[in-house]
């Protein structure tokens, strides 16, 4: 166990503590809101994992989790539409507006599923 350090300040001797180093990753739009929702509902697990060191590794596998669960559904869900590339050459704006409703779809579940559990 490395040795303690501490420094004077005023009339006091404080500890030289610092958070373990995370690696710099930019968090993606599902990451952050996994921490938005850990800091403003579970703030206990939140400083657990802040203090630790793993939040951004956390965070980087709720990132990656969501990206594939979302992945997956919406090509399940477009496969059981029926929305094709075939769609898409024939009616383009058809296919964008049942893409867009699967993709809002699906990432209402991944928030369910991943982000807010």
């Amino acid at each position: 166990m490395a040795e303690l350090t501490y420094t004077m300040q005023g009339d006091y001797l404080l500890p030289d503590v610092t958070l373990p180093e995370q690696p710099r990753v930019t968090l993606g739009h599902y990451a952050q809101m996994r921490k938005n929702y850990l800091l403003n509902h579970h703030k206990l697990i939140y400083f657990n994992y802040l203090t630790s060191g793993t939040l951004t590794a956390h965070l980087a596998d709720v990132q990656e989790q969501a990206i594939t669960l979302e992945e997956s559904i919406v090509k399940k869900m477009a496969q059981k539409e029926g929305v094709t590339e075939k769609l898409k050459a024939e009616d383009p704006m058809k296919w964008t507006r049942l893409m867009n409703n699967l993709r809002h779809s699906a990432q209402e579940i991944v928030k369910e599923q991943v982000i807010f559990v």
